[in-house]
């Protein structure tokens, strides 16, 4: 008889009676599911808990990425750095412009955007930098990064996309470049099922993204826009979401420690410790298998039915990316040698002390 055991996907989604409650209020309306006034007051919250003047919802981060580098005059002939180990909409948000992603390097502290390579990749048509706050924790370089983008004129979004919440110090993710994007995607910190949001502090960014959201509408059709909007169910629920962030990630860092005081000393892995004065939103827990063992324990833990992966490939080596630009393997030697180790264990905010002590214990017996 085979032993009982636990199944754990990658994620689970934390909500509450008080989300389905927000959802339901706007249903039962029956008026405004579609540009109700729980929009503009998600804008708001998210404007004021992140810290910028500013934030414009959208149906989409990937959505909201574009609409930013189109906000900041972005087009073809143009360059945008971004790391190669990060979601492909990141890269891909810089194509939508008709502009070239140039993909750079990472560094192993924090898995972000190395500023030597960064450095070594800003020519004359350089017109925006990318770092990625891989995992949730943001980039060890963000200030450095935007330091020279700030002597070379060039803009800096964050793809803040999985840090909501997240500090270097105690200032907030999203609020160092000219503008950030976040995700509420159904794994995010908080979610809206699907959706993003662009904060800055300029008030020109900000009157540029409320017309790219909707169809270049003021008064009247003043520019060319898509139909990027957020629906107000949506909102509904990053509203109600949005109060318990502050319990969300307490409970997320709670399963990061667990993790990492029951897996530190194991000897063919090593586990993410954030800088000093870093605090990550934990939104996904990451380690590195050593002497090639990655795949053998990610088959282990699927036959014992817990699910992991790796966020994310590398872009460049993606076969689109190396038809179109010409990628191969050995380009971004940093970026491949940690996606050769790094493997992403379920996480969630409600994974309880049982499921904790299964993964690590599974993990474990794997290596003796």
């Amino acid at each position: 008889m085979e032993k009982d055991r636990l199944e754990l996907p990658l994620f689970t989604i934390y909500w509450d009676q008080d989300d389905i409650d927000a959802i339901n209020k706007v249903i039962r309306r029956g008026t405004y599911w579609a540009t109700g006034s729980e929009i503009s007051e998600f804008e708001k919250n998210i404007a004021e808990y992140v810290g910028t003047e500013y934030a414009v919802v959208f149906n989409s981060g990937t959505s909201a990425l574009h609409s930013i580098l189109l906000a900041l005059g972005i087009k073809q002939g143009d360059e945008v750095i971004v790391p190669s180990f990060t979601f492909i909409s990141t890269a891909n948000s810089v194509i939508f412009t008709g502009a070239r992603p140039v993909l750079a390097d990472i560094e192993t502290d924090t898995f972000g955007l190395d500023l030597d390579d960064v450095q070594k990749k800003i020519t004359k048509k350089t017109k925006a930098i990318v770092p990625v706050h891989y995992a949730g924790c943001p980039c060890y370089y963000t200030k450095e990064l935007c330091k020279i983008a700030e002597e070379n004129q060039i803009s800096v979004v964050e793809d803040a996309a999985a840090a909501l919440g997240a500090k270097i110090g105690n200032k907030k993710a999203g609020t160092f470049g000219d503008a950030a994007m976040f995700s509420f995607c159904q794994n995010k910190i908080i979610t809206t099922g699907d959706g993003g949001a662009i904060v800055t502090d300029s008030e020109i960014l900000y009157k540029k993204l409320k017309l790219i959201v909707s169809h270049g509408r003021s008064e009247d059709y003043v520019a060319l826009g898509y139909n990027f909007r957020m629906p107000t169910m949506n909102a509904a629920l990053g509203n109600s979401q949005l109060k318990k962030i502050d319990k969300i990630l307490n409970m997320r860092k709670r399963v990061a420690e667990a993790y990492h005081s029951q897996l530190k000393n194991i000897k063919n892995i090593k586990t993410m410790v954030p800088p000093d004065n870093f605090y990550p939103s934990y939104w996904i827990y990451t380690i590195e298998v050593k002497n090639n063992l990655k795949e053998k324990l990610k088959a282990f833990l699927a036959k014992n039915g817990i699910f992991s992966k790796l966020y994310y490939d590398p872009i460049h080596l993606t076969k689109f990316y190396k038809d179109r630009f010409g990628y191969k393997t050995g380009d971004l030697s940093i970026t491949e040698k940690v996606c050769a180790k790094a493997l992403s264990l379920p996480m969630s905010p409600i994974l309880t002390r049982e499921e904790i002590n299964y993964v690590t214990e599974t993990i474990r017996g794997f290596f003796e």
